[in-house]
């Protein structure tokens, strides 16, 4: 596709309900928008601005800059890594956090159906993501609905609403998609899975890029929440790789304390990180609900 210059937009905040859809299964929405606000409540683990230990491939510390990573690049075609067992989730702290508020959801959310790989095709830095939900006693929860959205590398939205379940009512088509014509037609980067008895789901994506008033991030719904990188992480991909560097670093870091959901009240909603053998990104976490 051909990537565009997100006009430098201030992203409202969209305080919306879940509905009744949400009852019976209910969702984890990773949005790269912003998250609904509900009276359930949700734990993530701290990663405390640093990458994560593991086997696979390199590690980073999140407040060094000069991470030296040689990243992917083609999509999702261009992973060849499997994705880790549930020994990954064994280093997080979740249930020693306290439960922390649910976000917005904001205007750019809409429902589509189950995907393993959401990227619909688009090019980008490969990224899996991986998300462990635990309830209030540290015990996997099964047969939970997580959902995902976020922009792509140019930091647009896919916009076709046509299938969506609640007929894209709430989403701002103008605002999200700049009205860019492939936008429209897309659904790229959306997508739900069901967690399995270990509580996980996985998906392949594509690191996010980014849009004026807000640090990169993927947004997740029935509760809705927001999940970020550190700083040095996009600030190396954001100038290294090749379908990001011609953008150039956000401009609303995390250190700034101008992301207009998170402030400077982010840590808990930091992903763990990791570089995998191929030069994707593993980006995961373990999330506590109540």
């Amino acid at each position: 596709m051909s990537h565009h210059n997100k006009r430098p937009l201030s992203r409202r905040t969209v305080l919306t309900g879940l509905g009744a859809a949400a009852v019976t299964l209910p969702f984890w929405t990773l949005s790269g928008c912003s998250s609904d606000s509900s009276d359930t409540t949700v734990t993530s683990t701290d990663s405390s601005n640093s990458g994560s230990t593991g086997s696979t491939g390199s590690t980073g510390t999140g407040s060094d800059l000069d991470l030296s990573y040689s990243w992917a690049s083609g999509g999702t075609s261009a992973l060849t890594a499997n994705f880790p067992d549930d020994s990954l989730f064994d280093s997080t702290s979740a249930c020693a956090l306290a439960l922390t508020g649910t976000l917005t959801q904001g205007p750019c959310y809409f429902s589509v159906g189950s995907l393993d790989d959401i990227s619909e095709g688009q090019e980008g830095l490969p990224m899996q993501l991986c998300l462990q939900v635990i309830d209030s006693d540290c015990n996997p929860v099964s047969g939970l609905e997580v959902e995902v959205w976020h922009c792509d590398v140019a930091g647009i939205y896919s916009g076709d609403t046509s299938d969506a379940d609640d007929g894209g009512q709430q989403f701002n088509s103008a605002f999200c998609t700049d009205n860019d014509s492939e936008a429209l037609q897309s659904k790229w980067f959306r997508g739900y899975q069901v967690t399995d008895s270990s509580g996980r789901v996985n998906f392949k994506s594509c690191f996010p890029g980014w849009y004026s008033s807000r640090t990169i991030h993927i947004g997740n719904q029935e509760l809705v929440s927001q999940f970020c990188f550190p700083d040095a992480l996009t600030a190396n991909i954001c100038t290294t790789q090749s379908d990001y560097a011609s953008r150039g670093i956000q401009d609303t870091t995390l250190a700034s304390g101008r992301d207009t959901v998170y402030g400077s009240d982010y840590d808990d909603y930091l992903f763990e990180w990791q570089q995998n053998e191929d030069g994707s990104l593993l980006a995961f976490k373990t999330i506590q609900i109540s």
